[in-house]
């Protein structure tokens, strides 16, 4: 972000934005007057509901269906969004998928339908923004990563691999474009109440709550405080970093 611009005057792309914690990113940045774009890739009832939602909040939302595997479609939503929204001056990469099956059962279908979605995307959005960025010697990438990527969890090593990677991924692009102004950045939730958590079987989640010292778990609005945060002239500092927010579930 600029260093003395208000959120009304940024602009934000965050993919898999119309459901969970990335609708509740937009959300918040919407309420702050900034202008964001989000995508989706088969939701259109919910992307439209989110835009509906948010028609009188400070802010401006608008929504592009867009698979994050297919690059040149990624590249088309890139350049209607900065068109549509004046610029672009954030990326969060939100978009995911699970596909969990303990390793022996796994099919390779579901390997790569997650690594492609899950880490593969997060290279195509980063690759279609960070020539603007870098030309104009600005701008912030927060990559939503999970702390299955760090502490691993049985039944995902598609997932936790696609997200180990991720933080591989944004350590070296803070290295490559820190000295231009940008700032890549990782935020690894852990359970949050969502769909996906929803899912969880009762006898599960009285399991995984046991596990996690704070005794509960976590709300979207929490990740998506963070993550405004990293996309915030106050985080200008920070980069390379890996946040977790997890209720103390990785110590």
């Amino acid at each position: 972000m600029t260093a003395s611009s208000s959120w009304q005057d940024q602009c934000v792309l965050v993919t898999g934005g119309s459901r969970g914690i990335g609708r509740a990113i937009v959300e918040h940045l919407v309420q702050k007057g900034a202008k964001v774009a989000f995508t989706y890739q088969s939701r259109a009832d919910a992307a439209e509901a989110l835009i509906a939602d948010l028609q009188t909040a400070p802010g401006q939302a608008i929504a592009f269906a867009c698979d994050s595997r297919d690059f040149d479609a990624v590249k088309e939503t890139v350049n209607q969004a900065r068109e549509q929204l004046g610029g672009l001056h954030g990326l969060v990469n939100n978009a995911g998928i699970t596909r969990d099956q303990i390793l022996m059962m796994m099919k390779a279908e579901q390997w790569h339908e997650v690594i492609d979605t899950n880490l593969t995307g997060v290279f195509h959005f980063c690759k279609a923004v960070i020539f603007s960025m870098l030309k104009q010697r600005q701008g912030r990438i927060v990559n939503v990563g999970s702390v299955s990527g760090l502490i691993g969890n049985p039944g995902q090593v598609n997932y936790s691999a696609a997200k180990a990677g991720i933080i591989g991924l944004s350590k070296a692009l803070a290295k490559e474009t820190a000295s231009r102004g940008i700032t890549v950045n990782v935020v690894a939730p852990g359970f949050i109440e969502t769909d996906m958590v929803g899912d969880i079987q009762e006898k599960t989640r009285e399991t995984v709550l046991q596990m996690i010292p704070v005794g509960r778990f976590g709300e979207a609005s929490e990740v998506a405080s963070l993550v405004t945060y990293l996309l915030g002239q106050e985080a200008a500092y920070i980069t390379g970093q890996v946040f977790t927010i997890d209720g103390g579930l990785a110590i």
